[in-house]
């Protein structure tokens, strides 16, 4: 296909297809449930048991998801893979206003997960390349800001709609994801010959050095441990995620409104994360935000073991929401700095950070779960091991500085030379 023949799109068109996708297919689509899951059982649609049961099959999809998600662009090329990944989003959606049993839920919540994979693993890979290099971190925050959306939605706009039962609930959630499926329809750019795609064969054409194994060695090592980083960092997301509103309601003794009220300034943090940790990224470079985040993730929920008062639990909830979908765009970012200028590779990087993410989620909600029903829920030993989750991670985080090794920047050349050290 010649270059003249790809069709483009304004960046602002690109970005929100992006926001879009990722608000139906991961913001909304994994957390709809969450605060859907008392009025289902309240409602007589499941059981406590069953509910459980079916809250880990969107985990389960999404696992599945980012498994094959580079298989399926092969297959349809980024752009239909989205479009259609939101498409079964928003059926997985409606389907699950009938309830019609245990395993037709259990099929459409797999599904749900399944898109959201899909959508992870290629959303940034079908917008990203085509805009400038100076705002990568933001317009990866403001793609990855429909992560934040769909989280607050589920705190403002689901008690709304549950006024009108459960029934119009779905309805009205997968109505929305439609809407947007179609705002977003023909927003994609065409993946072929993105700015970065057509980079490293000029490159190569004049004669750049080619990398020495040692510094592929190198680079290898510090992307294994960032992945391993980023796996330990989701680890350390789940117990807020899922026993913070039971935290303030019961455990702290303030009943389900203030919960809820929690939960919606937690939403809040979560529209606020991505563009704000996009913006720190591209002021003090990825690696660095990384970092600074993390040492802020860790001292909010040491402050959630100690700090008393309902207000500074809210402000605490605003500072850790922003994070679970604040990383994102962060790490994406520096997946790509580590794999520079090949957009197969950092593709397939970032495909292998989602299954981690996505695997240790599944694995760590089932084991906090396990360890909340023997502590007699015991609330802050969960945020405890966060704490020590995020530690774990500042560790391999300082391993990867350490991977830096001079020979590798001896080795490159001049300006490869300065671009290791910059980082």
């Amino acid at each position: 296909m010649s270059t003249s023949s790809i069709r483009q799109v304004p960046p602002w068109r690109a970005i929100s297809a992006g926001a879009s996708a990722s608000f139906v297919g991961i913001g909304l689509a994994r957390f709809v449930y969450t605060p859907l899951l008392p009025e289902l059982i309240r409602d007589h649609w499941f059981s406590p048991t069953a509910g459980a049961y079916l809250g880990a099959a969107n985990l389960a999809g999404y696992l599945i998801g980012a498994l094959t998600a580079r298989r399926v662009e092969r297959l349809l090329g980024d752009p239909r893979a989205l479009r259609w990944s939101m498409v079964l989003a928003t059926l997985s959606i409606l389907a699950c206003c009938v309830p019609v049993s245990v395993s037709w839920f259990f099929l459409w919540r797999l599904a749900s997960g399944l898109a959201g994979g899909i959508i992870m693993v290629r959303v940034a890979g079908a917008v990203l390349p085509y805009l400038p290099d100076r705002r990568r971190g933001l317009a990866g925050g403001a793609v990855f800001l429909g992560l934040g959306l769909g989280i607050a939605a589920t705190g403002t706009l689901i008690p709304l709609l549950l006024d009108h039962g459960l029934r119009a609930t779905w309805i009205g959630l997968a109505v929305l994801c439609a809407v947007l499926t179609a705002f977003s329809w023909g927003g994609w750019p065409t993946p072929a010959a993105a700015p970065s795609a057509v980079a490293a064969p000029s490159a190569v054409a004049q004669g750049a050095p080619r990398r020495r194994p040692v510094r592929r060695a190198a680079g290898s090592l510090r992307l294994n441990l960032a992945l391993g980083q980023y796996g330990l960092l989701c680890v350390s997301l789940v117990p807020t995620m899922e026993f913070l509103v039971d935290f303030v309601s019961r455990g702290l003794g303030e009943g389900a409104g203030h919960g809820a009220l929690v939960w919606i300034v937690y939403g809040l943090g979560a529209i606020a994360g991505p563009t704000a940790y996009g913006l720190l990224a591209d002021r003090i470079g990825f690696a660095a935000t990384i970092r600074l985040t993390s040492v802020v993730q860790a001292g909010a929920l040491v402050g959630l073991c100690t700090v008393p008062g309902l207000i500074p639990i809210m402000l605490l909830s605003a500072v850790i929401g922003s994070f679970p979908p604040g990383i994102v765009p962060v790490f994406l970012g520096r997946v790509h700095q580590l794999v520079p200028r090949r957009p197969e590779a950092q593709a397939a990087a970032w495909s292998r950070a989602t299954v981690v993410s996505a695997l240790l989620l599944a694995l760590s909600s089932y084991g906090f779960s396990y360890l909340f029903d023997r502590s007699d829920g015991e609330h802050r030993l969960l945020f405890v091991l966060g704490v020590c989750a995020v530690a774990a991670g500042l560790l391999l985080d300082g391993a990867g500085h350490l991977a830096r090794s001079r020979p590798t920047v001896r080795e490159a050349g001049a300006g490869q030379a300065a671009e290791l050290v910059r980082r």
